[in-house]
């Protein structure tokens, strides 16, 4: 089978992580198939594995993080409209003079407080995911920069290593003729 003859599945509908996670498997597979080399890589069966939970927790977390800006959604627009609801019953009556205003007031007051803390608390988590997304860009920009010199180091020990040997090696030879 050449690798023209290599098909990709199909998404369709809202597929599940997992299923979600064989697609982008696939297209993967497809990729390596295409531009592999014989000599370097892991084996292909730990990589697909590796990749596949990766893949398919990566989805889930997106997946779960929707749902709950779903479900904050709707109970904003819940609380928002029972304060409307509530300003526009104690306004109405007030209006008509069935109930004293001090007291229609502070209702009124308090159900619009209550909806500005609705909205607030909204921008309020955006602004704070904003704050985090930035500090895990951050940690991230660190982590690759201790990766390189981590790497670095390595190179650098195992060239020292290497020159160490030769040394080790020339001594032994030194020590050999000179007995």
């Amino acid at each position: 089978m050449g690798n023209d003859d290599f098909e990709l599945p199909r998404l369709e509908g809202n597929p599940l992580p997992e299923e979600h996670a064989e697609y982008v498997i696939r297209r993967l597979e497809k990729f390596i198939r295409d531009g592999r080399t014989l000599d370097e890589g892991m084996s292909f069966r730990k990589w697909q594995f590796m990749a596949k939970k990766e893949i398919a927790l990566a989805i889930a977390e997106a997946q779960s993080a929707h749902k709950f800006d779903e479900i904050n959604s709707r109970r904003a627009l819940f609380i928002s409209a029972a304060a409307l609801t509530t300003i526009g019953f104690w306004g109405t009556a007030i209006s008509m003079e069935r109930v004293a205003y001090l007291p229609g007031g502070i209702v009124c007051l308090i159900a619009g407080l209550t909806m500005l803390f609705v909205a607030g608390g909204g921008r309020y988590r955006r602004y704070t995911n904003r704050k985090d997304d930035a500090k895990r860009t951050r940690r991230l920009i660190k982590i690759q920069s201790l990766n390189k010199r981590v790497k670095a180091l390595e190179r650098d020990l195992e060239d020292e290593e290497k020159r160490l040997d030769k040394s080790i090696k020339k001594l032994k030879k030194i020590n050999k003729t000179s007995l």
